[in-house]
């Protein structure tokens, strides 16, 4: 039933997320004619949950360039755009195929895509999406990521079937189709990454935040992937979206009503609820009156914070304003590190 539901949202959204494509000839928008861990405890921070169709993706480069990246770095051929168009299609219907916690797994395919860049290292240029090296130990058992076995198994037989496009693709491919199938934005995209080897390494426990910490533990991780605090309140915004589990980081319940649907509601909930701190044997978290809500510590600090908190203001009254500063920040994010011409710049929309 939930899965029926969410599907029923997704009509309901589609209008609105629409408004990114606007101008687009096709429901799969590409730019060009062809168009790329966890603290050190299981309370790591699950960021972007216990984490559009009328959007398409943007794939921004040409042809030749991309052709000439592939062969650079994996070896295979660029595939045509409509194969692209296929995976997305798979990941779409793969979204609410069972009753799978809010009824759908797009939080989790969101969380997934994060975790998988989240690792990146400006100053070493190491870590980020290129490798998908949570494959391996021993990144894939750091206390941040547990649970995401859930996101990594859904897509396996995604890419079984297509079996040209990499998992460091795939993943980050699953998380734009997520969010735009949610009801937020399109998330600027395109190909290029490549998969690492197991004996190649994986970068270091601890490049993700600690849900327990304050403001300044949440500057030293984005900072070191380069983002500033603006990017820091849009992108801790896909908060709209999932849950924590007991069973995963310690904490529990969703930070809103709406878990299966991205929108300003975080920041909203941020503004106007009543948060107090709960009280119970678990890590520390903060609950609205009802129990039923729950926000962590380093989300109470974008509304505590004299610098984050005129962005939690802004996003909590434009809704619009978010979703254009969320996909350009978490596009940016999904490249981190990936050997582009230009590394770290999102794709133009």
């Amino acid at each position: 039933m939930r899965g029926a539901l969410l599907r029923a949202g997704r009509q309901a959204l589609a209008a609105r997320a629409a408004v990114a494509v606007q101008g687009a000839s096709t429901g799969r928008l590409f730019a060009t004619e062809a168009s790329s861990s966890g603290g050190g405890s299981n309370t790591g921070l699950l960021v972007f949950g216990g984490l559009g169709l009328a959007g398409g993706l943007i794939f921004a480069q040409q042809q030749g360039y991309l052709s000439g990246l592939f062969q650079k770095e994996s070896h295979i051929p660029l595939p045509p755009k409509k194969d692209y168009d296929k995976v997305r299609a798979a990941i779409e219907d793969a979204l609410d195929k069972d009753d799978y916690d809010d009824g759908s797994y797009g939080p989790v395919l969101v969380r997934l895509a994060w975790h998988a860049s989240g690792s990146y290292d400006k100053a070493s240029n190491t870590g980020g999406s290129n490798g998908a090296t949570m494959r391996f130990d021993p990144e894939r058992k750091f206390g941040a990521n547990a649970g995401l076995e859930v996101a990594r198994d859904l897509l396996e037989p995604i890419k079984k079937k297509f079996d040209w496009i990499t998992y460091a693709d795939l993943w980050t491919l699953a998380g734009a189709v997520a969010i735009e199938a949610m009801g937020g934005p399109t998330i600027p995209w395109r190909p290029g990454r490549s998969d690492k080897l197991e004996n190649e390494g994986c970068p270091p426990d601890g490049r993700l935040p600690d849900g327990d910490k304050g403001a300044p533990h949440l500057r030293d991780i984005f900072y070191r992937m380069g983002f500033n605090d603006q990017e820091i309140v849009a992108l801790s915004g896909a908060h709209a979206l999932g849950r924590c589990h007991a069973d995963r980081s310690g904490w529990i319940n969703p930070w809103t009503n709406a878990p299966t649907t991205f929108s300003n509601a975080y920041f909203t909930e941020l503004r106007d609820n009543k948060w107090t701190k709960k009280k119970w044997s678990g890590p520390p978290q903060y609950e609205d009156p009802t129990g039923t809500l729950m926000m962590l510590p380093t989300d109470m600090v974008l509304i505590w914070d004299k610098k984050f908190k005129p962005y939690v203001m802004k996003y909590a009254q434009d809704e619009e304003s978010f979703f254009k500063d969320f996909a350009a920040a978490f596009s940016r994010l999904l490249e981190l590190g990936v050997p582009f011409d230009e590394p770290g710049k999102p794709a133009p929309a």
